[in-house]
C-alpha cells in the first residue's frame, strides 16, 4: 500500500515538473515592448528560458525579446559578450529563467532575498509532501 502511494504522488510530480511552462515577452521593434500584448507561453520542455537582444544601431536602440532553450541563448549571449559596450552597434544578449524576466530592468533593493522561481516553489512543496506522507505511512506501519 506504501509502494503504491509513493509511486501515485511519485507520478503527480514528475507530471508537475513536465508541465512547468514559462512565460516571455516576444517582439523585434525600436522601442522596448514589455507590455501585455507581447507575452508568449514559451514551447513546454523546450524553451525553458526568456531571451533579450539590445542592439545600439544609427537610429537609436532596437529590441529583439523570445523565448529560447537554455543551450541557444546560453550560447548566443556568451558569444557576444564582447560587442556589449552600450556603443554604436553594440550587441547585448541576455537570458533569464522566470516569468516575463526579458522586461524592463527592475529597481534593485537593497539586503533583499532573492525573488523564488515559482516552479522550484510547485516542485519543493510536492517533494516536502511526499517526504511528510512517507514519514506518516512507514510510522504507521511500526504501530
Amino acid at each position: 500500500m506504501r509502494l503504491l502511494v509513493l509511486a501515485i504522488l511519485f507520478g503527480v510530480l514528475v507530471h508537475a515538473v513536465d508541465g512547468l511552462q514559462i512565460q516571455c515577452y516576444q517582439c523585434e521593434m525600436k522601442h522596448d515592448c514589455s507590455t501585455p500584448e507581447y507575452v508568449v507561453n514559451c514551447t513546454v520542455n523546450v524553451q525553458d528560458m526568456c531571451q533579450k537582444e539590445v542592439l545600439v544601431k544609427p537610429d537609436g536602440i532596437h529590441y529583439r525579446k523570445s523565448c529560447a532553450s537554455s543551450a541557444a541563448c546560453l550560447i548566443a549571449s556568451s558569444g557576444y559578450q564582447q560587442f556589449c559596450t552600450g556603443r554604436l552597434n553594440s550587441v547585448c544578449i541576455s537570458c533569464c529563467n522566470t516569468a516575463l524576466c526579458n522586461g524592463p530592468k527592475r529597481k534593485r533593493l537593497v539586503h533583499s532575498m532573492a525573488t523564488p522561481n515559482p516552479q522550484m516553489s510547485i516542485i519543493l512543496a510536492l517533494l516536502l509532501s511526499l517526504l511528510s506522507l512517507s514519514h506518516t505511512l512507514h510510522t504507521a506501519c511500526l504501530i
